[in-house]
């Protein structure tokens, strides 16, 4: 590999100063220097080290898991600024090669704006010259041993940069964002923010083995019941907490209770296995709240929704940790935090009590204060 050492980051629009702070605390924890050039509303950050070697070290051994606001973590090369427009294949495969012969994949990706939705049209049919291009230079990207993903990441018309994800601890998806269908019968859109939850924080085969059929769960805030709807379909009996109303084919299933009360005020009678919530609160009182249920052995594991500020979104997440890890008083729990692609002035976080029975990389290591 040669060129390439700065790290870029894609994400939300409107949450590049988050991931230039997670970017920079990240690396001065590692103890490398550099600086974040992000723009406001480009959906992207970049990391540039003072020393390109620390820069490769840095993403080789830091997983997309340690970011909240990132979607993607990329090892990136200089940006490739001038790419003539005749020609715009033969510089990028020249710059693949320099990187590698064989790559897992490749994906070609634009900025999540608007803008980038257009540039996106724009560049499409470019995929077959740069798959020629790509082969003539002695660059496969079908590699299925292969431990690295090549991406093209066109910010402009004729720039873009190329860069390698390692398949390990990147995400799947182009411009990493899950590609799930709205089902039909769930009442209501909220229902993709936990089935991406379940995905990203447990993966399937833990989903299978963790959300079994004749499990118990409360949903508080459930109204009018996405969240419930998920854990339905999975065999869950579900306690539903909320004032307003429930989808009625939902209370027809038999697996539903609705209890209209106060989600902060309602306790279960007896354990259950898990407690999701997605109220409008502030993220200081959700946290607590779903710590609460976790320590005082209410629930096994939660997946819980924090409604952030306009300002100051990376400390309040810092906040909620804190908050969770004063709860638990020296016991050892799990926490990770995830702004995912069906969240918006949001994230959404698990916590599960002990090792959390997960086999799947964490954003935070089981945790036992001193």
């Amino acid at each position: 590999m040669s060129g390439e050492g700065s790290l870029l980051v894609y994400c939300r629009g409107g949450f590049e100063k988050e991931c230039a702070q997670e970017l920079t605390a990240i690396a001065r924890g590692a103890g490398v220097d550099g600086f974040v050039k992000a723009r406001p509303d480009s959906a992207w950050a970049l990391f540039q080290p003072a020393l390109p070697e620390a820069g490769r070290s840095l993403w080789s051994h830091v997983t997309l898991d340690r970011f909240v606001f990132a979607r993607q973590l990329v090892l990136a090369g200089p940006l490739r600024a001038d790419l003539p427009v005749g020609d715009r294949t033969s510089p990028i495969a020249s710059a693949a090669r320099a990187m590698g012969t064989g790559f897992h994949e490749l994906f070609i990706e634009t900025p999540d704006t608007n803008d980038g939705k257009a540039l996106a049209s724009l560049i499409k049919p470019l995929k077959p010259h740069l798959d020629r291009a790509l082969v003539k230079a002695g660059v496969s990207v079908s590699d299925e041993g292969a431990r690295e993903r090549l991406h093209v990441f066109f910010v402009g018309g004729t720039a873009a940069y190329v860069g390698l994800s390692r398949v390990a601890a990147s995400s799947p998806w182009p411009m990493g964002i899950p590609r799930l269908r709205m089902p039909s019968g769930a009442p209501s859109r909220s229902t993709l923010k936990l089935a991406e939850a379940l995905a990203h924080f447990l993966g399937d085969a833990q989903v299978e083995r963790r959300l079994v059929p004749g499990m118990s769960a409360v949903d508080l805030g459930a109204s009018p019941g996405g969240w419930t709807w998920q854990l339905v379909r999975r065999g869950l009996f579900v306690t539903a907490v909320d004032n307003g109303p429930m989808d009625a084919a939902l209370l027809e299933t038999g697996q539903v209770k609705h209890r209209r009360a106060d989600a902060f005020a309602f306790r279960p009678p007896e354990p259950v296995d898990w407690m999701v919530c997605d109220v409008v609160e502030s993220p200081s009182r959700v946290a607590a709240l779903a710590a609460k249920w976790v320590a005082a052995g209410w629930c096994r594991e939660t997946v819980f929704n924090l409604k952030l500020p306009m300002k100051k979104r990376w400390e309040e997440v810092g906040r909620a940790r804190e908050i969770v890890d004063g709860a638990f008083a020296g016991a050892p729990y799990r926490l990770a935090f995830k702004q995912l692609y069906h969240d918006r002035e949001e994230v959404t976080a698990w916590l599960a009590a002990g090792d959390g029975r997960s086999d799947r990389p964490m954003l935070d290591s089981p945790r036992k204060r001193e």
